[in-house]
């Protein structure tokens, strides 16, 4: 289990900020929200927003605003759990963070969790932080991350949660700022799949769960999953599962 003494989520903090100790007595992980200067290796390094940074105890504590403000989520802490003491993170080298929407809700939750002495309040703790590290593994292990891989994230999460929306290229590439040939180019290279297959894999995912647990008609899952075209709906489904929309229902619900 891990003792949380203090975590912060969104902090804010003037132009003057500076963290300064020579020698931490606790773990410490800070996700910068603005560009900040870390002292790492001996020198004052600047790194860009979305800038994550894990210290273990004993280690040198260095960084401070390099802008008119500096914002962070941050949490200081104590645990004896392998997943955090024999971690291949590196310690007090900053890596950019690959899914900062994510994080910071994990980060609410642990505020959250601290904050209110509730039953299951260490095991919660102890959920979210294992979470927390596992999105910090896949962070470090990603490829090179560039400030243009978060807009394309934001807009993969739209399509998951709204797959039943008017999607078209050229809307998404408007939404980006963009060209849409640019946008099918790095969406693809970075996701492994087409912006407007990640529409159809999303919508038929959709459509399946319709189809199995709720009575609502083919034409009404079609509607509801972006189609205004049955005809299109039922060919584009067979063509993902091999079954009509009817013989997929049928099957699953026999």
């Amino acid at each position: 289990m891990a003792r949380i003494h203090f975590v912060e989520c969104n902090t804010t903090h003037p132009s003057n900020f500076v963290i300064d100790v020579p020698v931490g007595h606790h773990w410490l992980l800070v996700v910068t929200k603005t560009p900040a200067q870390f002292w790492v290796n001996g020198d004052l390094k600047e790194y860009p927003t979305h800038s994550v940074v894990l210290y273990r105890p004993k280690q040198k504590v260095y960084y401070r605003a390099c802008a008119d403000q500096f914002v962070n989520d941050w949490i200081r802490f104590e645990s004896n759990e392998p997943y955090i003491t024999e971690s291949p993170l590196p310690f007090g080298i900053p890596f950019s963070l690959d899914d900062p929407d994510y994080c910071r809700k994990l980060f609410e939750l642990l505020t959250i969790e601290h904050n209110f002495n509730r039953d299951y309040r260490a095991s919660s703790i102890d959920c979210l932080l294992r979470t927390l590290f596992n999105k910090l593994l896949e962070s470090y292990f990603h490829e090179r991350i560039t400030p243009q891989y978060y807009n394309l994230l934001k807009l993969r999460t739209a399509i998951q949660n709204d797959p039943g929306d008017t999607w078209t290229v050229s809307k998404m590439a408007d939404d980006l700022g963009i060209s849409p040939g640019y946008l099918q180019n790095i969406y693809k290279k970075t996701f492994g799949v087409s912006c407007m297959e990640d529409v159809i894999n999303c919508r038929i995912r959709l459509a399946k769960e319709y189809l199995i647990h709720s009575t609502q008609s083919v034409a009404e899952v079609a509607f509801r999953c972006g189609y205004q075209n049955v005809e299109h709906f039922c060919r584009q489904f067979k063509q993902m599962t091999g079954y009509t929309p009817r013989s997929f229902q049928e099957q699953t619900k026999g």
